[in-house]
């Protein structure tokens, strides 16, 4: 259903941490939170979901701490490959974030992916969901 819509500019995708935009599933209406993060060869797009506890956020509104190109749930110190979302340390270590297709062309970023819709940047507005951090992982 996507007809690969804008959803920002790479140079907007910084190399230390994430984008968060919100989608919507089209199937189901659902509005959820996805991230973006950059790559040697462009940018890669995932749902913003732990895989420990799906509901723990890795994005919680100001990007989301990377190392080593790798994204870091700041709850549960669980590390995900940024171009392959796949978890090398943690909790939940061997799991995958769940991907959202993204393309780019001419310094655009377009979401490709025919299961959602863009709906804006940022988070969700008036999500009630508890997305804070009571972990003692320092960055």
């Amino acid at each position: 259903m996507s007809t690969e819509t804008q959803i920002t500019t790479v140079e907007d995708v910084p190399d230390d941490t994430t984008v968060l935009v919100t989608v919507r599933d089209v199937e189901s209406g659902e509005e959820r939170e996805a991230i973006l993060t950059e790559l040697d060869d462009g940018v890669a797009g995932w749902l913003n979901s732990c895989q420990h506890f799906t509901h723990i956020a890795l994005d919680k509104g100001s990007g989301a701490p990377m190392r080593n190109g790798e994204i870091i749930c700041a709850n549960h110190g669980a590390y995900f490959e940024s171009e392959s979302g796949l978890c090398t340390h943690g909790p939940c270590e061997g799991a995958y974030l769940e991907a959202l297709d993204v393309t780019t062309e001419n310094g655009a970023v377009y979401l490709s992916d025919d299961d959602y819709e863009f709906v804006s940047e940022g988070g969700i507005d008036g999500d009630d969901a508890d997305r804070t951090s009571t972990s003692n992982v320092e960055f």
